[in-house]
């Protein structure tokens, strides 16, 4: 259980000032009195800019190391960094007694996971994986409609995550392998595979296909997992970055009716235009874009509930400041890993 730290506001770090560190992180916590952003490390002349002019009373660091080497000054260090190296950054975070938040993918194998869960519960300091998808609003949506049994018994659930992602450029997520934790189902995977776990339980991989399509790709860009839950549901998660047209974000089918819907979840484009928690409609879905509920010709629109990023760091301050439970298990994020290593061997088996 992570130890209470007496006072707000939590002093923060960010490693990464790409699209995770200054969308996905920063906005939240620049936004949340709770937290206090102290250090941003990234060594990119442009993006150190974008975080002076985001954050103008933080400081810019140029290397993962120098934030590190300050650490014991911080209570949160929070990795928007390659998967890769999270084991080693978290591991001296720990040891410089801070509390730690990693982006998915969490780790690139389940023995990382391990021992950063071991070193989390040595250092008696919180560990939180980043799935931010659970508090997308089509996903709470779901588990609305789960909880009232409108649904009857499912049966099948199918969730698709995919985008044209263009040719292979000079980033991590292209010039590194999936033994180090890239390529399409480690990144989107992630979040396909967390929900289906959250919504259905444990779950074991009955069929995995992944596969690299683009030229010079060194590792999956496009993929499917079939999953076989203990309650007898399967999922058929489907991601790519090399989908020009995408199929429905969700389509969930049961003894008594189905609900699907389209697109994506909008709080990731008002994030991007620093249309930040607290401006005018974050979260909210218009109503064209609500799901259907029902059975053949007979369907009816179900509003989508309002997505909810920021109750993750909601429960990141809960946990630092009063002991409660993390908002994301890490016992989870290493199932997640588990799965998605299992997917890897049985595809390449496939392609042997």
């Amino acid at each position: 259980m992570p130890t209470a730290q007496p006072t707000s506001p939590i002093r923060t770090g960010i490693i990464g000032f790409g699209l995770s560190g200054r969308v996905f992180h920063a906005p939240f916590i620049a936004t949340n009195p709770a937290f206090r952003l102290d250090l941003i490390s990234t060594g990119s002349p442009d993006r150190a800019a974008q975080a002076r002019q985001q954050h103008p009373d933080t400081e810019i660091v140029a290397s993962p190391s120098e934030l590190l080497a300050r650490a014991a000054d911080l209570d949160l260090v929070i990795l928007a960094s390659p998967a890769h190296v999270h084991r080693e950054q978290a591991l001296a975070a720990f040891e410089a007694g801070a509390h730690v938040v990693i982006d998915k993918p969490f780790v690139p194998t389940v023995t990382d996971a391990k021992q950063l869960i071991a070193a989390s519960e040595d250092a008696g300091k919180l560990l939180a994986v980043f799935q931010n998808r659970r508090w997308d609003g089509d996903f709470l949506t779901i588990k609305r409609l789960l909880a009232e049994g409108v649904l009857g018994g499912i049966h099948r659930f199918e969730s698709t995550f995919e985008r044209w992602g263009g040719a292979v450029r000079e980033r991590w997520q292209d010039s590194t392998t999936s033994d180090q934790g890239a390529g399409i189902t480690y990144d989107l995977g992630s979040h396909l595979i967390d929900q289906a776990l959250q919504l259905f339980g444990p779950a074991t991989v009955d069929a995995a296909e992944l596969t690299t399509v683009r030229p010079g790709a060194v590792s999956d860009d496009d993929s499917f997992i079939s999953l076989l839950h203990e309650t007898g549901v399967r999922s058929h998660l489907t991601m790519s970055r090399v989908a020009g047209q995408s199929g429905p974000r969700f389509r969930v089918l049961g003894s008594e009716s189905s609900y699907s819907v389209n697109g994506l979840d909008n709080q990731e484009p008002f994030l991007k235009d620093q249309r930040w928690p607290g401006s005018e409609g974050y979260g909210v879905t218009p109503s064209a874009d609500w799901g259907l509920v029902g059975v053949g010709d007979s369907l009816s629109s179900v509003e989508t509930a309002r997505g909810a990023y920021p109750d993750f760091y909601a429960g990141v301050a809960a946990s630092i400041l009063a002991g409660a439970p993390s908002p994301v298990d890490p016992r989870d994020a290493l199932e997640v890993v588990r799965i998605i290593e299992r997917a890897h061997q049985l595809s390449a088996a496939v392609s042997a």
